[in-house]
């Protein structure tokens, strides 16, 4: 995640330009009370409400497998949430991509299958001068030259030169992008590549491919609710030192559904936990397998409970099983 900022292109033109990019008072203001308010969060979040003097604590950042990069290990989802056009919806997913990148965040990860996702996140990205950002991205399309098309406007949107991580969103046509891909990774114009899918019923297929192909990474969904990807992929992702991305952190909502109206249990606060999505995300990273999850939000106060899950201490394997059977009963 080093600092690349050659490697992007932004449009100092763009008309929807914020007042940050000329660094007046008033904006380089709300920058600073924006961090004040993201890493003061962070800092009571991981306290279970209680400010720490020493200021807040660093973000866990996870090696990638076999490389000397590592990455922060909450990144940001932009499925739905950065699908947006509104003014409003606008301005709450640029405070929030803001507050990402002054929490210590870096991963984003989009698809041209979220809409104007891409498109929203290249656009605030630029207007912050957000240069450390490690952008995925995927192809979603069958076919040599649609992939190549679909990639390069992907790139255009994101107002990048290269992606950080280019993957083959559900296995459409992997055969067929993977080669892609690979000639990509050759050139320079991405810097990884990976293979994701959203349901347990193609790990299967994804297995055949890690073995076969060995990605820089895979994006599979692992939860308390959707465990099954610990079984299998994960220790093979460990053992062929492929980086793995946790989506659906929260199985979209249905863990939050199972807890309603369920304090937390008094032991979370041995963990940091503060918040439900703390104690969900908190498991995901207690597998040492996972490099980073990306739970997915357009609000600044559900992103900070979200970056504190990845500061202070991890749960243990068996503190792990006590989570499972508080919530699921396994």
């Amino acid at each position: 995640m080093a600092a690349d900022g050659a490697r992007r292109i932004r449009d100092r033109d763009d008309p929807h330009g914020p007042a940050e990019q000329d660094g007046s008072e008033a904006a380089l203001g709300h920058r600073g009370r924006l961090r004040r308010r993201v890493l003061g969060g962070l800092a009571a979040m991981a306290a279970g409400g209680a400010a720490i003097p020493a200021g807040p604590p660093a973000m866990l950042r996870r090696p990638i497998p076999g490389r000397a990069e590592a990455l922060p290990a909450v990144g940001l989802g932009t499925w739905i949430a950065f699908d947006v056009e509104g003014a409003e919806e606008l301005a709450e997913a640029r405070e929030t991509l803001a507050g990402f990148v002054a929490g210590g965040g870096a991963v984003v990860d989009s698809s041209p299958m979220y809409g104007r996702a891409e498109s929203v996140v290249g656009r605030l990205a630029a207007d912050l001068g957000a240069d450390r950002l490690f952008l995925a991205t995927k192809v979603w399309t069958e076919g040599r030259e649609a992939g190549i098309r679909q990639m390069e406007e992907s790139l255009r949107r994101l107002r990048a030169t290269r992606a950080d991580l280019m993957q083959v969103h559900n296995l459409v046509d992997a055969a067929v992008h993977v080669r892609t891909l690979r000639e990509w990774k050759a050139a320079g114009r991405v810097r990884y590549w990976g293979l994701t899918h959203h349901h347990a019923g193609a790990h299967g297929e994804l297995e055949r491919w890690m073995r076969s192909e060995r990605p820089d990474f895979i994006q599979i969904n692992y939860s308390l609710a959707e465990p099954e990807a610990g079984r299998r992929l994960l220790p093979l992702a460990a053992e062929l030192g492929v980086g793995v991305i946790a989506n659906r952190p929260f199985a979209e909502g249905a863990l939050f559904r199972r807890v309603r109206g369920r304090p937390l249990p008094p032991w979370a606060g041995d963990l940091g936990v503060a918040t439900w999505a703390q104690f969900f995300l908190k498991w995901i990273l207690g597998d040492a397998a996972v490099t980073c999850t990306i739970p997915a939000t357009r609000r600044l106060v559900h992103l900070v409970e979200n970056l504190a899950a990845g500061t202070g201490r991890l749960p243990s394997a068996a503190e792990r099983e006590r989570m499972a059977r508080f919530v699921v009963g396994e």
